[in-house]
């Protein structure tokens, strides 16, 4: 990946269009891979990453949306301007609750969509994570040095957990504390649908099983090379669909918030208000009031605040 993107606070990065970047910002670092079917301007593939105005919150979301083109491109700035809305919020919830909302009103014109959303908070080094009818995710545990399905205990395909847009109700989420070099892989639907030299279908057991067979030592490798292996398991793999590809790691490095963002961080928010006001409208990313997100930005401490210490 030749490219490489620095995040700012307040910034929401990503789209629908084709992309080979890595991502840097305060406590991860990511690497995103996105190719519309048929070498399209933008596919039915979205990803985004946004980063709060003191640079601890980090959003992730790979969403897999029904349609190609116009209707689909139209769909990534409405999850754009949500994902800035919510940018200064540790909880997703009302994130998720108001994809769900913007999906259920699209539904009459077919649209609906499945995906993974999570929120990475630097300080606590816990992810938040989302299910809504996606692909799971694969983590790599650097202390173990093996990969698996990032689930819940219980079944992590559950019932609530359906595609957005089929029903109103909540979306069941979870949390795990990641460390310093572990690796968490997001992808759409066409690895797992990719075909294995059976000619079987892969599925998630087929994918772990390709990605257990990648060197990890350097990350930047770890997406291209899992994307050749699946191409020449069989013919034809990964060119009859969009493919999207999300992978991330904990830095160590956003411990704790630097001087300068917690000053900066209350103009951040201002300039934002003052932005939305000019513009006749726009979303108003207000911070979540709770003593980890507000409290936690100036005294370090406070960052544990409702937050379990998990292993």
């Amino acid at each position: 990946m030749a490219d490489q993107h620095q995040m700012t606070c307040m910034e929401v990065w990503g789209g629908n269009q084709a992309v080979d970047s890595g991502v840097s910002m305060v406590g991860l670092d990511a690497w995103v891979y996105s190719k519309p079917y048929g070498g399209s301007e933008g596919g039915g593939d979205v990803y985004y990453v946004s980063s709060c105005a003191t640079g601890r919150i980090t959003r992730l979301l790979v969403a897999d949306v029904s349609g190609h083109g116009a209707e689909v491109s139209d769909v990534a700035v409405g999850l754009r301007t949500l994902m800035r809305k919510y940018v200064n919020h540790i909880d997703q919830t009302r994130f998720v609750r108001s994809m769900n909302e913007k999906f259920t009103e699209m539904s009459q014109a077919g649209l609906f969509a499945t995906a993974v959303v999570t929120s990475f908070f630097s300080p606590t080094r816990q992810l938040l994570l989302c299910n809504a009818g996606h692909p799971p995710p694969l983590v790599y545990q650097a202390g173990r040095g093996e990969w698996h399905l990032l689930k819940e205990s219980v079944e992590f395909a559950d019932a609530s957990n359906i595609p957005l847009g089929i029903m109103d109700g909540e979306y069941q989420q979870f949390d795990v504390r990641l460390g310093v070099g572990d690796l968490v892989l997001c992808y759409t639907d066409s690895l797992i649908e990719a075909r294995g030299d059976d000619g079987e279908l892969l599925g998630t057991e087929g994918l772990l099983k390709i990605v257990r067979s990648i060197e990890v030592t350097d990350a930047n490798r770890v997406v291209p090379d899992l994307l050749a292996e699946i191409g020449k398991r069989c013919e034809g793999n990964l060119c009859s669909d969009d493919v999207t590809v999300m992978l991330f790691r904990p830095n160590g490095l956003g411990q704790s918030t630097p001087l300068r963002d917690r000053i900066l961080a209350p103009l951040r928010v201002l300039r934002n208000v003052g932005g939305s006001v000019r513009k006749n409208g726009g979303p108003v990313a207000w911070p979540e009031v709770s003593v980890a997100n507000l409290g936690g930005a100036i005294v370090g401490a406070l960052n544990w605040v409702g937050r379990r210490k998990r292993a």
